[in-house]
């Protein structure tokens, strides 16, 4: 969506791919050396946790950025994943030391929110002024002003964590089972949002595309299931996006990915022991193909 917004409003676009291995990680040699040479740069994005990556962004690599030593611009922080992630590792409270940062949030996500269109912007008072300055002449409208009153109040929050709660377990559960399910390869990326990027096998155990695609279009035509192919994204090859979901939702997803791949390979779906699955999270630890 950064991209369709800068082409909407005739502004160019430098991309600079994240660093896949181990985390999806910046590439902040290369980022920096880009600030550098190019003055015309005025707004970095940058995702934290990244969609599909599900990653966090170390916070010192942002620091890193924000102290560049020439570069006059601004870095927007894009937390529209942040309440699944660990306790603090929002960077809404650095906007006070660091008046170049811009940290965005939503309540689309973890509030459940997402009908009222409804995010906020954490900046330094004249990075608001000037995004005041330049909004729509027209205000929140009142339903959606009451609705986020009521979700970020003490019920509403209460809500939303027990809520979020539910999904970190199934998150959990997902992370554990998936790996007893022949064909899946490895969790690429990280944990710190309601998704999770999986590897799909093909039959001779490598990432495929046409692999992923096949057992992608077979859940959703076929299982009434539907995840997200991301095999064309950077880094992400033969990769599946996989949302976390209620209890009952995923174990419907796991009952049906099994069957998929199954019929894609046209192997048998029996679970991998138990020793194998230990195996296997040993040499993902290790950054091997199980």
């Amino acid at each position: 969506m950064y991209t369709v917004s800068a082409q909407v409003n005739d502004i160019s676009l430098l991309k600079v791919p994240l660093t896949p291995t181990p985390e999806f990680t910046l590439n902040i040699p290369s980022i920096l050396s880009t600030l550098s040479c190019d003055p015309l740069i005025k707004l970095i994005y940058v995702c934290s946790p990244g969609n599909p990556t599900g990653a966090l962004i170390p916070k010192s690599q942002l620091q890193e950025i924000l102290e560049h030593p020439t570069w006059n611009g601004i870095v927007v922080l894009d937390e529209a994943y942040i309440d699944f992630a660990p306790d603090g590792s929002s960077l809404a409270e650095w906007v006070t030391e660091w008046p170049n940062l811009v940290v965005m949030q939503t309540l689309s996500k973890a509030f459940g929110l997402a009908g009222i269109r409804l995010g906020a912007a954490f900046a330094a008072p004249p990075v608001a002024r000037l995004l005041n300055n330049l909004k729509a002449p027209y205000n929140v409208s009142s339903p959606a002003s009451a609705i986020a009153c009521q979700g970020l109040g003490k019920e509403g929050l209460a809500v939303m964590r027990k809520n979020r709660d539910k999904i970190l377990m199934q998150r959990e559960r997902l992370l554990c089972d998936l790996l007893k399910v022949k064909g899946i390869g490895r969790f690429r990326g990280g944990t710190a949002s309601n998704f999770l990027l999986v590897e799909i096998l093909n039959r001779n155990g490598q990432p495929d595309n046409d692999t992923a695609l096949a057992v992608y279009e077979r859940l959703a035509e076929d299982k009434g299931v539907v995840v997200r192919f991301r095999g064309k994204e950077h880094g992400c090859h033969g990769c599946l996006r996989i949302t976390v979901g209620t209890e009952e939702e995923v174990t419907r997803f796991l009952e049906a990915i099994g069957k998929a791949i199954q019929e894609v390979q046209g192997t048998s779906s029996e679970k991998i022991p138990s020793d194998a699955v230990e195996e296997k999270k040993e040499t993902q630890a290790n950054g091997v193909i199980a």
